[in-house]
């Protein structure tokens, strides 16, 4: 049926009037904007009346309230209703798409053109539900299977963020990187990406901060294990490496978009490149989330709590819509400078995109950890796992840029089995050999200043004047 005239819409009010369970089964879909005018404050009164009081009202209640008379049909059956469900499904589908289109014709003669997609999507899929859910006893065997294996759980390429993350990243999620200023959140990124195509996956890398062509040699040289130094030297042996790999590894395509587009550039973009190359999209890292505006609402740039909530939400959703493995990366706040325990606090624009995103990771380093080739990424949220809270050490190779895992033993026993961030701090400090009271050389072990004992041999204390300066101590102490 393609006509619904005021009379079927009546027969609709009649048979919602007939069964208070049907009227159930539609509220998600009934809108009182979709009946003729002639209906519309019955249609009106009868979802408010049902929402206040918990029940349908009377037919002498919508009469005498209404103006309108709706009769009971005694010999309507589960038939009649059925067709119920179907027809009043298609009604509404109807009517939310031609307002949908009327108001995007306002939206496109105005020039704002970026809510029309949004406005006719919503539109066509109104529907009844009909997926009931995971029944939980049946099948308990497929039902963690599935969790664990239809989709998901894709290594980092770091053993030891695997583990605590039960396995890896899962496809329709999004996973954060936060880091301050030249932290190394692209880098990161990268890794991960290159890790990916290594193991045979394929994807795109947008970019909306770094250039195309940087992007591209800096997965050079983690590729080829070579300085972007050698690689200018060197283009000729660069290039075969890369060719070699190459062939054994995912299609993988680099991708700047301006500053301040949006998630509907992005997906253009993934769409046209499926499209064009007819090539598979497992993996999406946007590079970053802090420099992409929302599609949905229009919002100052300057008020990133409300900006940042709307395009995580819009960024996780088109991670489900394509089902890939989608990275991207945040700004720590200038409070997270000096901390070396990162909490939700430190996270720029607020807690709004952590909220939304399934896996949230902070990168801490240093320009004097970098060169004794250490990164630390401590896990901050994690909707699949208990790894919050814990530390992974990894190895950085200052020439390459390559982020790898050390393995087991690279990781201290403290902290549930990872490295705290003091104790890297610990490493990279340089100790005093000097006695904190006195500003001479410390003691070495063994060696007694209570005692006539001298000190052990090779012991930089051996003149007398160090001995007397020692004797003069001993005697004010006593």
């Amino acid at each position: 049926m393609t006509d619904y005239t005021p009379e079927v819409q009546k027969l609709f009010l009649e048979l919602m009037m007939q069964d208070a369970q049907s009227f159930v089964r539609v509220a998600n879909i009934y809108n009182p904007e979709n009946f003729d005018r002639s209906l519309r404050e019955t249609a009106k009164f009868i979802q408010n009346h049902s929402a206040e009081y918990k029940t349908l009202p009377t037919y002498e209640q919508i009469k005498a309230l209404t103006g309108v008379e709706l009769r009971p049909i005694p010999e309507a059956g589960d038939g009649h209703q059925e067709w119920f469900m179907k027809e009043f499904e298609g009604f509404s589908r109807k009517e939310e798409l031609s307002r949908a289109i009327l108001k995007a014709a306002d939206l496109l003669e105005e020039g704002d053109y970026d809510p029309v997609e949004k406005l006719i999507k919503d539109a066509v899929q109104i529907g009844l539900t009909k997926d009931l859910g995971t029944d939980y006893f049946a099948d308990p065997h497929a039902r963690i299977d599935k969790y664990f294996n239809s989709g998901g759980q894709v290594s980092t390429g770091w053993p030891t963020m695997d583990k605590i993350l039960y396995g890896g990243f899962s496809r329709g999620e999004l996973n954060i990187f936060a880091g301050g200023s030249g932290s190394g959140k692209s880098l990161v990124m990268m890794n991960i990406a290159l890790s990916w195509l290594q193991a045979g996956l394929s994807g795109v890398y947008i970019s909306l901060e770094l250039s195309e062509e940087l992007v591209a040699l800096r997965t050079d040289a983690m590729l080829t294990s070579m300085g972007t130094k050698d690689i200018r030297k060197d283009i000729d042996t660069t290039e075969l490496k890369v060719k070699m790999v190459g062939k054994k590894s995912g299609k993988y395509r680099i991708k700047a978009l301006p500053a301040q587009s949006n998630v509907n550039d992005i997906r253009s973009f993934i769409k046209e490149y499926q499209i064009q190359t007819n090539n598979k999209v497992d993996f999406v890292m946007c590079d970053y989330l802090d420099l992409v505006m929302p599609v949905s609402v229009k919002v100052n740039p300057n008020d990133q709590f409300i900006k940042d909530k709307y395009v995580a939400e819009e960024l996780r959703n088109l991670s489900q819509e394509l089902g890939v493995l989608f990275v991207t990366a945040s700004q720590l706040n200038r409070s997270a400078v000096e901390e070396i325990e990162f909490d939700h606090s430190h996270i720029a624009g607020g807690i709004s995109k952590i909220n939304t995103a399934d896996n949230v990771f902070g990168i801490f380093t240093s320009r004097a950890m970098k060169e004794r080739g250490r990164y630390q990424i401590q896990c901050m949220k994690s909707r699949s796992s208990t790894g919050v809270g814990q530390k992974i050490d990894l190895e950085y190779n200052i020439e390459t840029m390559r982020i790898t895992d050390p393995g087991e033993e690279g990781q201290e026993s403290s902290h549930g089995g990872y490295k705290p961030a003091n104790n890297i701090l610990n490493q990279i400090k340089t100790t005093t050999t000097l006695n904190p009271s006195t500003g001479l050389p410390a003691p070495k072990e063994g060696w007694n200043l209570d005692d006539n004992t001298s000190p052990p041999p090779g012991s930089s204390v051996e003149s007398s004047r160090l001995k007397s300066m020692l004797a003069g101590l001993k005697a004010n102490s006593q």
